[in-house]
């Protein structure tokens, strides 16, 4: 049995596997049958810590369609808040540095990538704004947080029928790796509301790359200060941009519970 701990970041759900002392492999099929909320424990991303020759640990993230990816903001987050304190983390997208409490973290997620090759694109377009429309939702910036983004600037976040819409852009073929898309409502300059169509995950109550992927396209197109509220269906993070232009992720995280789990069982 192999020990985990089930955290959220606004209900954006993970579960923790610590490999630190005891390594783990986990197949595509394990990683879905552990995110079904009927037969497994059910979560939008699992994180898994593992050693690191270069920081002080490495996290790697799968989605619940049993994808790897790069990165995850509300899973650095939640990893730094389990941690505590300062922490040097290695990920496939970047390296991260963390501050973590009992409450909640702030990770530095490095500096936004606008090279269409670094998206990645299927070919050169300017990234501040694409030249296409997908069912009206035109122009949306696209970069890279560590994860693939388009981001939409629209009128109103909850008339958007992200449901539909959503895996119709994340697997359209100019985004190669598929992208994760971002509606968001600009209410200040200082203030937005957001809503994420995740790759690999669907719609979730919150996203931390989402939430610094669109501030940055904001921030690109001179919309928004460099201390950003995001407003999510779960909740409230805090985006800033530093003088050298690295982008911070604050806001809370919580463990849910802890058990553990025959991963073999899900093999």
């Amino acid at each position: 049995m192999r020990p985990f701990i089930k955290m959220h970041g606004l209900g954006n759900d993970f579960l923790v596997l610590d490999a630190r002392e005891a390594p783990v492999a986990l197949s595509a099929a394990q990683v879905r049958g552990l995110a079904n909320r009927h037969t497994g424990i059910g979560f939008d991303q699992l994180i898994l810590i593992e050693p690191s020759a270069t920081a002080d640990v490495r996290l790697r993230f799968w989605n619940s369609d049993g994808g790897e990816v790069a990165a995850c903001g509300n899973g650095s987050r939640a990893a730094a808040t389990l941690l505590g304190g300062h922490q040097r983390i290695e990920t496939a997208g970047g390296a991260l540095e963390s501050i973590g409490s009992s409450e909640g973290a702030e990770v530095d997620m490095g500096p936004p990538q606008w090279d269409w090759q670094a998206v990645p694109l299927a070919f050169a377009m300017d990234t501040s704004a694409l030249p296409l429309a997908w069912n009206g939702l035109a122009n949306p910036a696209a970069l890279s947080v560590g994860n693939p983004h388009a981001v939409f600037v629209v009128p109103d976040a909850w008339a958007v029928p992200l449901a539909e819409i959503g895996p119709v852009i994340e697997h359209d073929p100019v985004f190669p790796e598929r992208v994760n898309v971002g509606v968001m409502q600009i209410l200040s300059r200082e203030a937005i509301i957001l809503r994420v169509w995740e790759r690999g995950a669907g719609a979730t109550l919150a996203c931390g790359t989402g939430a610094v992927a669109a501030v940055a396209a904001g921030q690109r197109r001179g919309l928004l200060a460099d201390r950003v509220q995001v407003t999510m269906p779960g909740g409230d993070l805090v985006v800033t941009r530093r003088a050298d232009g690295h982008l911070l992720l604050a806001g809370p995280a919580q463990v849910a519970f802890t058990g553990q789990v025959d991963l073999e069982r899900y093999a």
